[in-house]
Order: C-alpha cells, then structure tokens, then sequence
C-alpha cells in the first residue's frame, strides 16, 4: 500500500502515524494559566533533545476544531511547564486527564494525584510520578496551522528530580523499576517490563 499524502485527510494522516511511530514515550505534562489554575495532560509526540543544554520537547496538536490546547496556552503564556514521566502505575490516571475538560478545570483534583511544589518554575510536579523534568520554554515551533496542525515546544530543563525508588544502589536508574509505558495506535498500550540488551559495536 501506497499512501499519497497529498490526498490523505490530516486524520486518516494522524492515524498512519500513531499506528506506526511506537512505542512513543508519553509526557505527562503540568502546566498552569496565567491566573494561576494547574493543568495537566498527556502527550506522546514527546523526545528528548540534547544534553548540552540539557533540553526535551513535545508537541501539542491543534484539537480537531483548529484550537490550541490548554498545555499550549499556558505555555504560550508563562513559558514554563514540567514533563512528569508515566509509569505503569500511573496510566489509569494519566489516561484520564486524556478528557478534554473545560479550560477552568484542574486535572490533579479531578483525577486525584497530588500536586506538589516544583523547585525552579511555577507549574506543580505529580508527586507519584518517579521522573520530574521542570522547563522552560527554548522555543515554540508551529508547524501547520487548523485541525491536527502541530505545534513543537523545545524545553530547557532546570531542574531533573528522580526518585530514590528507581535507582541502584550506585545512583543509575533501574528500567524495571521505572516501568515506563508507551503509547500505541488507537487505545493500545504498551510497557516496558520486555527488554534486551545490544553492545554498542565499535567500528572495525
């Protein structure tokens, strides 16, 4: 099969993507609006970008009306924002805050996880989740522009905070005990609990 993307609706477009990008890591993302309200959603268009400096993004779509999304009006507004890493334990919740809620709503309420100060910028972290990169915004690239048009947030992270819990006793990150999961095409899911490992080769 031979997709023209030429004559491709942007759904039908979005829907070969997602089947076939994966597994895609989800950031689970906290923001607040300018009056101070927290929001938090996912998103799997998520990657990190570079160490030097240390830097992820995301990619908030457009809805499928053409508007922005909450997470992206309030990082157009405040220009800060936290990715919270989403662990098995976490995808019922995280699956929820999925819902397109009104712009007033706080997801934390609403899905009860607990909001906790963040150290260096204003939007909350979710305590139960293992991983906190707090950002600010690097740049804001819109690419495309009405229903599904893409939107991709660069973060410079400021701040990386691990839980104990998912480290070894040397301080390395344990990948079972972090237990992340990853977005799949339509409702499907996967998890990282399936691993094996390859030796980076040296060239001869």
């Amino acid at each position: 099969m031979i997709i023209s993307v030429d004559t491709t609706s942007a759904r039908d477009l979005y829907r070969i993507l997602v089947e076939c990008v994966t597994p895609r890591p989800i950031a689970w993302v906290s923001t607040v609006s300018a009056h101070g309200i927290p929001n938090l959603a996912p998103f799997s268009f998520f990657n990190g970008v570079g160490a030097n400096p240390p830097s992820l993004l995301f990619c908030p779509a457009n809805n499928r009306d053409g508007k922005k999304k909450d997470t992206l009006i309030n990082v157009e507004a405040t220009g800060e924002f936290v990715v919270n890493v989403v662990p098995f334990a976490l995808a019922h919740p995280m699956n929820e805050t999925a819902a397109e809620f009104p712009y007033e709503v706080n997801e934390f309420d609403t899905v009860g996880v607990v909001a906790v100060p963040s150290l260096k910028v204003k939007p909350p972290s979710v305590k139960e989740s293992p991983v906190h990169f707090e950002c600010v915004v690097h740049q804001i690239i819109h690419v495309g522009t009405g229903p599904l048009g893409a939107n991709v947030v660069i973060g410079r992270i400021v701040s990386i905070t691990l839980a104990d819990a998912i480290l070894t006793p040397d301080g390395h990150l344990d990948p079972s005990k972090l237990d992340t999961i990853g977005r799949m095409g339509g409702n499907w899911y996967s998890r990282t609990n399936d691993r094996f490992e390859l030796a980076r080769p040296v060239a001869k």
